[in-house]
């Protein structure tokens, strides 16, 4: 009796690493529900609460000091060099690579675009808000911090809100928002929560940024990833164009791969009469038709000879080879008269 091997954790992990046959039919993508509108609405309301409070120089921005004054990277100094090292995970270069490379995997397994495009469109929602508000309210680090007590607005700063938090949030989210299974998508939430906030205490401890832009930066962060869907009819419609155009390029490039080759140098070409000259043909074919065929003309092969060199030809018309014996005629003499004899 024949017995089929039990597959093992190993054989699933690469079964999974084939390429499917064609695009799954149903790709789950999340929706504008209520419930996310909602988390939306009061996620914003929390970041204008954030910038307010620091605005008006609340107890964050008292609470920001006293941290500073702490100086966590000199009381916990014997892991410094480990948050150095992971205080990367927060940067865009490294992090968007790494994830790009993953979700390049998952494109081209699935046959589709869409992660790929939901990563930018979700870093360019990330530059574009975060670069704004970086540079709109101009806050300074606590390390070029000019007066104790001072919230340091619209002094030329750049880390308000803090934006190796954000970018943590939105590059390791994207993650969880792609999930093709609710466990993956717990699992990926949980994994990416602990990483961003990881990522923005490392901030804090290493003093570069002040509690107050770490808050930010979560919240700046989350806020691209609960608005995504609004812009998945747009990444469906680049999709589509990409395609389109990649099928476009692709007939082009088979169209010029089977054109006819020409034809060598000296070989004949084969003419096709015009419509017009196929007329004039057909309305010649009758007259000529009634009038007599003629035997076509052959000429004779060889080079062409002078009339002087030719043998003399008979009145009936054949040629005679010379004679070798026979002299050629002189001029005609003058008529003698005839005298009696």
């Amino acid at each position: 009796m024949r017995t089929e091997r039990k597959l093992t954790r190993l054989d699933r992990v690469f079964a999974r690493l084939d390429r499917e046959p064609e695009r799954p039919a149903h790709i789950d993508v999340p929706r504008m529900s209520r419930h996310r509108v909602v988390l939306l609405a009061a996620t914003l309301a929390f970041y204008g609460a954030i910038v307010w409070a620091v605005v008006i120089t609340s107890w964050l921005v008292r609470l920001d000091w006293q941290v500073m004054f702490f100086r966590p990277y000199q009381q916990w100094s014997e892991i410094h060099a480990f948050v150095d090292y992971y205080v990367v995970l927060g940067q865009r270069g490294p992090t968007a690579v790494m994830v790009a490379a993953w979700l390049g995997w998952r494109s081209w397994r699935q046959h589709t675009l869409r992660p790929l495009l939901a990563l930018g469109v979700s870093l360019l929602l990330l530059n574009i808000t975060v670069g704004a508000a970086k540079y709109g309210m101009g806050r300074l680090g606590p390390h070029y911090a000019t007066e104790i007590g001072s919230n340091e607005m619209w002094l030329g700063g750049d880390i308000f809100p803090s934006g190796h938090t954000a970018n943590a949030v939105v590059t390791w989210g994207i993650l969880a928002y792609l999930a093709s299974t609710p466990r993956a998508r717990r699992w990926l939430s949980a994994v990416s929560a602990v990483t961003s906030l990881g990522v923005g205490m490392a901030t804090v401890y290493l003093g570069t940024h002040w509690l107050s832009d770490v808050l930010l930066g979560w919240t700046a962060g989350l806020l691209i990833l609960l608005a995504l869907p609004w812009f998945e009819p747009l990444i469906a419609r680049s999709e589509a164009w990409i395609l389109e155009q990649r099928d476009r390029w692709r007939a082009r490039r088979g169209q010029v791969r089977t054109a006819p080759a020409a034809p060598p140098l000296g070989a004949p070409v084969l003419l096709t009469p015009s419509p017009a000259d196929q007329e004039e043909a057909a309305a010649r074919a009758p007259v000529s038709a009634g009038r007599s065929a003629r035997a076509p003309v052959y000429l004779a092969p060889g080079p062409h000879t002078a009339r002087s060199d030719r043998s003399p030809v008979t009145p009936a018309g054949s040629r005679r080879p010379p004679h070798p014996e026979r002299h050629q005629r002189g001029p005609a003499s003058p008529a003698r008269p005839l005298t009696g004899g």
